[in-house]
């Protein structure tokens, strides 16, 4: 079990350092980003990986650790059969748009900004989905409005994007 100490909180906000470094990657390089969410998001897997066994065997993974004990509050991670069907679905779509997104992006486009809110928006819906209590699922949903906003009004020069995204907000 020491293998899967902590796989899940890694699982789950590795794709928010994959935002930082899609953005910071796109000054050496336009795909830089691409290639370097892509990897982030193959980290994820990899991390998830050895865990997957265990909602197969009909086991729940719970890793929790206090957050704030006074009234009871975990900052704590569960995978379960559900979890993992969506942190895979997730993860793989996911893999699959950015190899995409590389390709369709026009010269005009900022990647990095792109895969910075697609990262934000995979790690956000990570987060609803390995939550194991209510207070942190409230905060990766209100980080999923956010993301998906950003993730909408991506092409701001263009009036439907703009309304498109006050709309998911809405």
């Amino acid at each position: 079990m020491s293998l899967l100490a902590f796989n899940l909180p890694i699982v789950a906000l590795l794709p928010f350092l994959g935002a930082v470094l899609a953005s910071w990657a796109s000054k050496f390089h336009r795909v830089a980003s691409a290639w370097v969410s892509a990897g982030i998001t193959v980290l994820a897997l990899v991390f998830l990986a050895p865990a997957m066994a265990l909602p197969f065997a009909g086991e729940t993974l719970i890793q929790s650790w206090a957050w704030m004990p006074s009234i009871g509050l975990d900052f704590a991670f569960r995978l379960d059969g559900l979890a993992l069907l969506f942190a895979l679905l997730i993860l793989v779509i996911g893999l699959l748009i950015i190899l995409y997104a590389r390709y369709y992006l026009s010269a005009k486009d900022s990647m990095g900004r792109f895969f910075a809110y697609l990262m934000m928006f995979m790690g956000s819906m990570l987060g609803i989905e390995l939550s194991e209590n209510l207070l942190q699922l409230v905060v990766f949903w209100e980080l999923t409005s956010l993301s998906s906003f950003l993730l909408i009004s991506y092409w701001q020069h263009r009036q439907d994007a703009r309304h498109g995204a006050r709309m998911a907000l809405a």
